[in-house]
């Protein structure tokens, strides 16, 4: 969830050359059946049997009748799906524009755009068969623990479904994984399978202690034993095929700007990505030296970054975090940069041991919840990291500054809470990758034009610093996927453009090669960017920000280019808002 600064004019026409790509997808073939329900109908039965194929998503969402299950994630069960997808893909395609009202259009296509992402991780990458981290997500079982949608008793009898199918799922998931693997996956599914195996030992009974009923916890318990085993065992079979494991991890062209173009609609050519993005590192690193000659006069910008870094928060990284939300979430309020939409809290907690591939991440609730705490998660350090490593790993109070800005206050959870409250029940679910970072990431830098720090050199920098590391992941993602780049080379990336630690490196370097999609922090944020210079130039600049902000969040989350087309195009008053 990352923002960062001020795009150059020229980088911003090119951002704005993003084509949406999305008219011909629209289009139904002349042999396919009229369609037999109206849409909004249509919509609901689709969202529908999504939940019911992916039960664990509903369950994220609110949804609590499918509390306890999992995917069919059998190879036929993937095949089952893609088929169903390619099937709802015709069947929503035959919804012709002449039928549909321009607020429908829109939601068709959006439906159409998460279609197709799907189909591109099931089908094209064959992500289920090759990659862990197709599976990470949905195993999370964070939501019967830490939300309080029930009583503990309750959300009990609910996780103890979900660990007994367990067994089931990590089978499932064994038999998928094809061998030799890339190193970086195994690695993943190691730790992971390993993480999930020692948490529900060490961690799941103690969170249910206080239920005392002794048939509940038998009943837990007996699905615990094999859930722990089932995932220590799948743990095991992967670190046994670490001495095969190769570098094949790289999607190629063809399909890395395949999946920007079914995941997000973009279709701009990679060479003018690449030069888009390292433009863009260019203003990060230029401004990142101008803020260290203030700060740190005759320092090099990797030891002025080091000195930054060296102010660690108090009391460790969680509880300066907590610390932060207050006074992020007090100065947006006073220079009323958005609207603040509910009441609901956002939490801070260590990250469980299966889920510290990245440094923070934030767990919301769905749109089907009412009043529920969100959970911003911050990893520790690995303990098997050298002691050095493990300090330089927790980050400095002006970086973690903008860590909690880009996941809370603006970021991700303020993102959600109007997605949440989108018109558009649609709009409420599917909420797209870089139309999420690209918010949370925009929101960085739009904290510190808006006066964050009063100017400060060091709380730029620490702006910076978060900006460059996700100018790096673009970088690296067009290289590794499409150009050869090596892992350790895009460490070194990391190192030496982004000034980040040796093990934070590794681990940046490491998740672009299962999750090649993180170049959308910064696509994402130069694409709000542009539609922001765009969207406000006749409506006051920047006194409009907030307007814009309010409207652009107003449509959940679809590809940025389609939002794009609608406040552009479309007067106010037609404006998919609440």
């Amino acid at each position: 969830m990352k923002i960062k600064g001020r795009l150059h004019r020229a980088v911003g026409h090119a951002v704005a050359a993003v084509s949406i790509g999305v008219a011909g997808a629209c289009l139904a073939s002349s042999a396919w059946a009229r369609p037999a329900m109206p849409w909004p109908a249509y919509v609901a039965q689709f969202q529908q049997q999504y939940f019911v194929a992916h039960p664990e998503f509903a369950v994220y969402m609110g949804r609590h009748e499918f509390d306890g299950r999992l995917p069919d994630w059998s190879a036929h069960g993937i095949a089952n799906e893609i088929a169903r997808l390619t099937r709802e893909r015709r069947r929503a395609a035959a919804y012709l524009d002449a039928a549909l009202s321009p607020r429908q259009r829109f939601e068709r296509d959006y439906l159409l755009a998460r279609i197709d992402g799907d189909l591109f991780w099931m089908r094209e990458a064959r992500a289920p068969f090759l990659n862990p981290a197709y599976y990470q997500w949905s195993l999370d079982p964070a939501v019967y623990l830490k939300r309080p949608y029930a009583p503990l008793a309750a959300r009990m009898k609910a996780f103890t479904a979900y660990a007994s199918a367990i067994p089931k799922a990590v089978a499932q998931i064994g038999a998928n994984l094809q061998a030799p693997m890339p190193k970086t996956f195994v690695a993943l599914g190691i730790d992971t399978f390993s993480g999930y195996a020692s948490f529900f030992r060490d961690v799941v009974p103690t969170v249910f202690a206080e239920v005392h009923d002794t048939q509940l916890q038998g009943r837990l318990a007996a699905a615990l034993a094999p859930a722990a085993a089932a995932m220590a065992g799948l743990s095991d079979r992967l670190r046994a095929e670490q001495a095969r494991a190769d570098d094949n991890f790289a999607l190629g062209p063809e399909k890395f700007a395949a999946m920007l173009r079914m995941t997000e609609r973009v279709e701009t050519p990679l060479d003018e990505l690449e030069a888009i993005g390292r433009a863009d590192l260019k203003r990060n690193l230029d401004a990142l030296a101008e803020a260290c000659a203030a700060y740190a006069p005759g320092l090099d910008l990797k030891s002025c970054v080091d000195r930054v870094n060296a102010d660690k928060p108090t009391g460790g990284a969680v509880e300066g975090a907590r610390a932060q939300l207050a006074v992020l979430r007090a100065f947006i309020v006073y220079k009323d940069l958005v609207t603040i939409p509910g009441k609901e809290v956002a939490e801070v907690a260590e990250a469980p041991e299966y889920q510290r591939w990245n440094f923070a991440y934030i767990d919301i609730p769905g749109p089907f919840e009412k009043g529920m705490p969100s959970v911003y998660n911050i990893a520790p350090p690995d303990p098997k990291w050298s002691r050095d490593e493990q300090l330089a790993y927790t980050p400095g109070k002006s970086v973690l500054m903008f860590v909690s800005a880009h996941e809370v206050w603006p970021g991700h959870f303020v993102q959600f809470l109007h997605a949440n409250r989108s018109r558009s029940e649609f709009g409420r679910v599917f909420v797209g990758y870089a139309y999420a970072e690209g918010w949370a990431h925009y929101a960085e830098e739009l904290m510190w034009e808006a006066g964050l720090g009063e100017g400060a050199p060091e709380v730029h920098i620490g702006q910076l610093i978060e900006a460059l590391l996700r100018n790096v992941r673009l970088v690296c993602a067009i290289g590794m996927h499409t150009r050869g780049m090596s892992v350790d080379e895009c460490a070194t990336l990391f190192r030496e453009q982004a000034f980040s630690d040796p093990a934070g490196a590794r681990q940046q370097a490491a998740r672009g090669t299962f999750d090649p999609a993180y170049l959308n922090y910064t696509l994402g944020k130069l694409l709000i960017r542009q539609l922001r210079e765009d969207w406000t130039s006749s409506r006051g600049d920047r006194t409009a920000w907030k307007a814009f902000h309010d409207a652009f969040l107003s449509y959940g989350g679809p590809p940025i280019p389609q939002v794009r087309e609608q406040m552009l195009a479309r007067p106010e008053r037609e404006r998919l808002g609440r």
